[in-house]
């Protein structure tokens, strides 16, 4: 599909920034209203999309209606996974599923409302602008993008086109994450001074030699704004299953864990300071790297940043996975529990870890008042997507919000590469008198792949 005759068909937004909707959904009026269904697309049927596939389709009001992959093995097991469930749900011929190698053309599809993009990192913020353009309304697996350039440009094409955005900081709708911040929102623990982030570091691997590129999978496509590098498996994912991809360990595609976990923990911490629109004034970082090898992304890392509140946040593998709030009058720290992605995951679990704790117990008995800050309340990430786009309502996790988090992460990524302390304006989304830090808040695209390039 012609770039260009792409954006003269679905249009292109204003420049200007709005607070309300001016690209009406199609399932707003007609045969898709809100009565009936919405019709999603998934784009990228590996690991994490599979997941998100199931968890959008057990919406009473979605329709899935096609699928998108580079990897056509893994597009035709999207599109059995789709109609394997209408089969179980007793709707066999509930839909025939589009299949599609190239998304551009998916989000020419007028009859589409909504996109689950579970694409690898490099590729989030490109898909989710030009579907924002279209129209579309858009949940997108964190991190949102791979460059704080890239997130700002999502962030104003989202708010330019009006389209129902979520991130998939799924955290925020479970109910521990929510009830800790709003413990902390009203002071439970007094004036907050520290947040300690448990998160871990990557291991290295051995160098892989060059393999030959499937058949069924678009490469140079798959590497899209990144450099050309040569094919092996373990650059990519696997070809047999749907155990975690070696992409999340290379930097040319990724931050890794800083990212990867960390836009989950430090989205918590932000929502617990109301510092959700904002980010750190000062950074700074170390962390190991391997040496050798395809897998480059850091290793055991220790960040700093400090909030224009005065809060300091400390990130890091020594501590407990979760996220600790720490005031002058106790402190309250909170987790998944016992619930890992998957077990390849580098994070060792403690079964018995409580998913809420406290310094006294009585903090967690607590109620919060309704003349209190009662934050956003979501018991199903997924369907509160879905029932924002249908309401036009601003969901749980929006998009200014994710980019934020995500800035906060890569800032951390940058400051492991450079030495001494970063001094950030959250406001210019710029360092202060370093040109090294700036020159890495953005990276080359190659062409015609990119955010620069739409």
């Amino acid at each position: 599909m012609d770039r260009r005759k792409f954006l003269k068909t679905t249009g292109v937004a204003g420049t200007a920034a709005i607070i309300v909707p001016t690209i009406v959904p199609s399932f707003v009026m007609g045969k898709n209203a809100p009565s009936n269904r919405v019709n999603i697309a998934q784009i990228g049927c590996g690991r994490m999309g599979r997941g998100d596939l199931n968890g959008v389709m057990r919406h009473e009001k979605v329709r899935f209606m096609a699928v998108c992959d580079l990897d056509s093995k893994r597009m035709m097991d999207g599109k059995k996974l789709i109609m394997d469930n209408y089969a179980k749900m007793g709707m066999p011929n509930a839909v025939d599923v589009k299949m599609y190698g190239d998304y551009r053309e998916l989000l020419m599809n007028k009859d589409i409302d909504g996109v689950v993009i579970s694409t690898p990192d490099h590729w989030h913020s490109q898909p989710a602008i030009e579907a924002a353009i279209a129209g579309k309304n858009i949940y997108l697996q964190k991190p949102t993008s791979l460059t704080i350039k890239e997130g700002r440009q999502l962030s104003d094409a989202v708010h330019r086109s009006g389209v129902t955005f979520q991130i998939g900081s799924q955290q925020r709708s479970a109910e521990q994450f929510r009830y800790a911040c709003e413990l902390v929102r009203n002071g439970r623990i007094g004036d907050i001074h520290t947040i300690k982030v448990g998160l871990p570091g990557d291991p290295g691997g051995e160098e892989e030699l060059e393999m030959p590129i499937p058949k069924n999978l678009n490469y140079n496509m798959w590497l899209g704004s990144t450099p050309n590098a040569y094919y092996t498996e373990k650059r990519v994912h696997p070809q047999h299953d749907y155990s975690r991809p070696g992409w999340l360990r290379c930097d040319q595609f990724g931050a890794g864990m800083i990212t990867g976990w960390g836009a989950h923990h430090l989205d918590i911490a932000h929502w617990g300071m109301g510092t959700e629109f904002s980010g750190p004034i000062e950074v700074e970082a170390e962390a190991d790297f391997p040496k050798s090898g395809l897998w480059n992304v850091h290793g055991d890392f220790m960040m700093k940043a400090k909030y224009a509140n005065g809060t300091n946040m400390l990130v890091s593998g020594e501590f407990p996975n979760g996220v600790r709030f720490e005031g002058s009058e106790g402190w309250i720290f909170v987790t998944r529990g016992s619930y890992k992605v998957t077990d390849s995951d580098p994070v060792t679990f403690d079964k018995n870890r409580k998913s809420l704790d406290a310094s006294d117990p009585k903090i967690l008995t607590s109620k919060i008042g309704k003349d209190e800050i009662n934050l956003y309340h979501s018991s199903n990430h997924y369907f509160n997507w879905v029932d924002s786009m249908i309401a036009l309502k601003q969901p749980i996790a929006p998009v200014e919000v994710a980019h934020r988090s995500c800035s906060a992460c890569l800032l951390g990524g940058i400051a492991m590469k450079l030495p001494g302390k970063l001094h950030w304006d959250p406001v210019k989304e710029r360092f202060l008198n370093n040109d090294a830090a700036n020159a890495m808040l953005s990276r080359q695209q190659r062409f015609p792949y990119g955010t620069d390039y739409v």
